[in-house]
């Protein structure tokens, strides 16, 4: 099926710390209102606008999963998408006039579904003559005014970033994402909007970006000794200063980076992961913040900032597209200028409307193209292997990503100085709906049970850090008495850890002791029938996120690499089936942990 190639003409990307000054927005009647003001006895100039936001969209621009090859759908019946997006813009924009609203974005958009893999890896937009991508035609269409960067964004390399960046009509912002000999701004760090109001007096809205300082561990291959990421209250407490002396009546930072102050990266970087409630708190001078990264949803949230006292709205839309926040600001003209007088925060769920049919049928040759891709038939399957219980047992389709992990590690250390150590595997359930079906395989069931474009590497551990390693991941599981009744829906996520952060390891036997207290869970660890020594040396096949630090296991980020690839595990996968043919799960199917309270198996 041949690809609708697109020419991309006489746009180029914002360049360094540039600003861009949009002229000509303009507003309605609708807009403005006057009331009396101050007992001076002339009325208040005041004016009222919105900026709409969205977040962590992955890629999705259909209703579409293209790992089930079926529309979206989830137990709450949400929605996914910018066609989804497009109609409630186009509706907001109808009710409060297009010329009084912004839309702007809080990264993670060019990964995340098989959509923008394709264009990324399969038919790249960085090849000569490549397509445009699907993510920047669509919010092109859409009309974004400016979209932050995500972790994300930096998965498939700069050139893959700096090709997207200049096909999208819009200026990608990263006032912290800095160039590393230079330490000057890589991209924009902001941009300042012009809303015209009936007044003869615009108000200036500017739009600081922030990006998420763990670019710099979980994407270090492709960053390291480039660019920098300091931390997000740091930089913004040096651009919104500037902002303001420049004449910025409005300051709505667009931060991708969660509002709980946490991080998952632990003390390895001197930067909160999710800082933007800190940066309300310690930064003053900003409006509103438009959250992103933590994958949550917070219709309307209020930070008092500890200098001003003064309350900063934050707000989350839920990922994928299914939620579009909106900022309502009223503004009344004091002593010279423009001042906030109000900000309220809402969100919009995208399963009320249908989808714009201009994206749609913008982006249905791409859509079909990668249709027809994943579901290329790779080998058969002896038997069906599911996730759904794999967050509380051993299943063989989580097997299935240790052994092609532990085989392609094997292969790859043979002839070598560790070649005669043994190897372990990590992996974890990423989705509790992968599936490979009995019969034909096609590219989509195995691309489903490895969702994300981590690479593989081998590390060295102890026996010691094994047990360490395990007894961290055994956190997933909520403290269960023994004799207590087990309700698998309340089981795991303990301190909301998700499925993707807790791991089981193969190459080895252990249990794990519900009933016991956090640190102490691993009972029963051996290798090959004897207890695991303590000094023992394996070699671990893991991840490119865990082993830079992603959920902030111990031990693996500090252990000596022994190899690393840049092709992805899902990439694996696929080819270890091609060659296989056939997949029999008792081949490698085996069950080498389980849980169990007092000795006793909870299953």
């Amino acid at each position: 099926m041949p690809l609708n190639r697109r020419t991309f003409l006489g746009r180029s990307a914002v360049a360094g710390a540039g600003v861009a000054l949009a002229g000509g927005v303009g507003a309605g009647p609708a807009a403005a209102s006057e009331s009396r003001g101050h007992g001076h006895g002339r009325p208040a100039k005041r004016y009222s606008f919105t900026v709409m936001g969205t977040t962590d969209l992955h890629g999705n621009v259909f209703n579409w999963d293209y790992f089930t090859d079926k529309e979206f759908d989830d137990k709450a019946h949400n929605d996914v998408g910018l066609a989804k997006i497009s109609t409630l813009v186009d509706q907001i924009r109808e009710d409060r006039g297009r010329r009084n609203t912004l839309l702007i974005d809080a990264g993670d958009t060019i990964q995340g579904t098989q959509l923008s893999y394709y264009y990324a890896k399969i038919d790249p937009i960085t090849a000569k003559r490549g397509p445009v991508h699907p993510m920047a035609q669509a919010m092109n269409k859409i009309g974004y005014d400016a979209a932050a960067l995500g972790n994300h964004e930096f998965n498939y390399g700069i050139p893959v970033l700096r090709k997207f960046e200049e096909q999208c009509d819009f200026p990608l912002l990263g006032a912290n994402a800095l160039d590393a000999k230079t330490l000057r701004p890589a991209f924009a760090p902001y941009v300042i909007k012009r809303m015209r109001t009936p007044h003869g007096r615009d108000v200036r809205v500017a739009v600081l970006g922030l990006t998420n300082p763990g670019i710099a561990i979980w994407d270090k291959a492709n960053v390291g000794g480039k660019m920098v990421f300091p931390g997000l209250e740091e930089q913004a407490a040096k651009w919104v200063p500037k902002l303001r002396s420049m004449g910025a009546d409005v300051v709505i930072v667009s931060a991708h980076s969660g509002s709980s102050g946490t991080s998952s990266y632990g003390d390895q970087l001197p930067y909160v992961e999710n800082a933007a409630g800190l940066v309300a708190e310690q930064v003053p001078g900003i409006d509103a913040i438009l959250v992103g990264h933590a994958h949550s949803e917070i219709p309307e949230y209020f930070v008092t900032n500890k200098e001003t006292g003064k309350q900063v709205v934050l707000s989350e839309p839920l990922k994928w597209g299914q939620r579009l926040t909106l900022f309502d600001f009223d503004v009344v003209w004091e002593k010279g200028r423009w001042v906030v007088e109000r900000v309220g925060a809402s969100v919009l769920n995208s399963n009320t409307v249908e989808e714009d049919p201009r994206i749609t049928s913008l982006l249905g040759d791409e859509h079909r193209e990668v249709v027809a891709y994943v579901n290329q038939v790779i080998g058969t399957s002896v038997s069906a292997m599911s996730t759904v219980d794999a967050p509380w047992k051993d299943e063989p389709v989580i097997d299935l990503i240790n052994v092609v992990q532990a085989e392609t590690v094997k292969a790859a250390l043979a002839g070598g100085e560790y070649a005669a150590l043994p190897v372990l595997s990590q992996a974890a359930c990423f989705s509790r709906t992968a599936a490979i079906p009995a019969g034909e395989v096609t590219i989509k069931d195995a691309a489903g049970l490895y969702p994300f474009e981590n690479t593989l590497e081998a590390r060295l551990l102890t026996g010691a850090q094994l047990k360490d390693y395990l007894e961290y991941s055994a956190r997933y599981y909520v403290r269960t008495a023994a004799g207590a009744p087990v309700d698998t829906s309340k089981l795991t996520n303990a301190e909301g850890i998700p499925d993707y952060n807790y791991d089981v390891v193969s190459g080895v036997t252990y249990e794990i002791d519900v009933a016991k207290p956090v640190g102490s869970r691993i009972v029963g660890l051996s290798f090959e029938g004897a207890p695991v020594d303590p000094a023992a040396r394996f070699v671990f096949a893991v991840n490119n996120y865990r082993a830079s630090g992603g959920g902030n296991f111990p031990h693996v980020p500090g252990a000596k690499q022994l190899w690393a690839n840049s092709d992805e595990i899902r990439n694996t996968i696929i080819g270890w089936v091609e060659a296989k043919g056939t997949v029999d799960p008792a081949e490698f199917a085996s069950v080498d942990w389980r849980l169990t309270r007092d000795g006793v198996p909870v299953f």
